[in-house]
């Protein structure tokens, strides 16, 4: 008797999670390459996140995703934490090992590795970083693994949250400080590599750096990838910066998580054209 694989489920969770381009990548990856597996978003408001991974083990989900707000209040949920997940002190990605789910942080290698295929001297530059949630743990990890940047600073506009940022990033040997919110502009102006690692431009919002002060010799990367091109990309743009999308860093992360669950490489090739289709790659 021929024995039919039962079809393992895997999902997004997060609030707000219904702009999530995760199910249509994921679905698409396991499709090329003949997985039977599904891909399916859940909202999990951040009062159930603790019985919303209770009822996910129950039920035997094969792994998922953790977007905002939950990359770092996830941690206390789960069994065990890869060395990924560890060291940046937040989780985007968990896969269930034999009833125990298993943390891992694929947003290290997803946010550095379109800096790396655009060859970015990292030597002597200055780093502006917006935000200070669980994306940005795992951006300032990913950056302690690069030699020779001069200093990179957090601008937060909670004071708090910034400064344990800074603490995180100054034990993996970042030189790194905060600075006040209102001093964004000022700081963008002086700044190689300016960071938006918040969720400012999902909903279409007004960048928060103006044209004025983005310096057309430095590089800005925008995590959000809905829409592809936010307010602070087309503003860099206007002046001629370099921008780095977020769904680069959205493919290289979902690619990692795919390889995490199934053992096989991902088909990129694949999930970039369910992201774009016929029209291709912006530009």
């Amino acid at each position: 008797m021929i024995m039919l694989s039962p079809i393992k489920t895997y999902c997004i969770i997060g609030d707000p999670v219904q702009h999530s381009l995760s199910p249509l990548m994921q679905n698409a990856a396991f499709s090329a390459l003949g997985i039977k597996s599904s891909y399916i978003s859940f909202r999990v408001p951040s009062r159930d996140l603790k019985t919303s991974i209770e009822s996910l083990k129950s039920i035997g989900i094969a792994g998922f995703n953790v977007t905002i707000p939950h990359k770092i209040s996830i941690l206390k949920y789960l069994d065990k934490l890869d060395k990924t997940a560890f060291e940046s002190k937040a989780v985007n990605t968990v896969k269930n090992d034999g009833g125990k789910l298993v943390g891992y942080n694929t947003d290290i290698y997803g946010f550095i590795q379109p800096l790396y295929e655009r060859n970015i001297d990292f030597t002597g530059i200055k780093i502006l970083i917006i935000g200070a949630g669980g994306a940005a743990y795992a951006i300032v990890t990913a950056l302690s693994y690069v030699k020779g940047i001069a200093k990179t600073i957090v601008v937060n506009r909670s004071s708090h949250n910034a400064s344990k940022l800074v603490l995180h990033a100054l034990k993996l040997g970042l030189n790194t400080y905060k600075d006040n919110f209102d001093n964004l502009s000022k700081l963008a102006l002086q700044s190689d590599l300016i960071i938006n690692s918040t969720s400012i431009g999902l909903n279409n919002e007004k960048s928060p750096i103006e044209r004025d002060y983005i310096n057309p010799n430095s590089i800005v990367y925008d995590i959000v990838y809905k829409p592809i091109e936010t307010d602070l990309l087309r503003k860099a743009k206007a002046v001629n910066a370099k921008v780095v999308y977020g769904y680069e860093m959205l493919i290289a992360q979902g690619a990692q998580a795919f390889k995490i669950w199934t053992g096989c490489d991902a088909p990129i090739t694949a999930m970039k054209k369910a992201l774009f289709g016929i029209f291709g790659e912006p530009t």
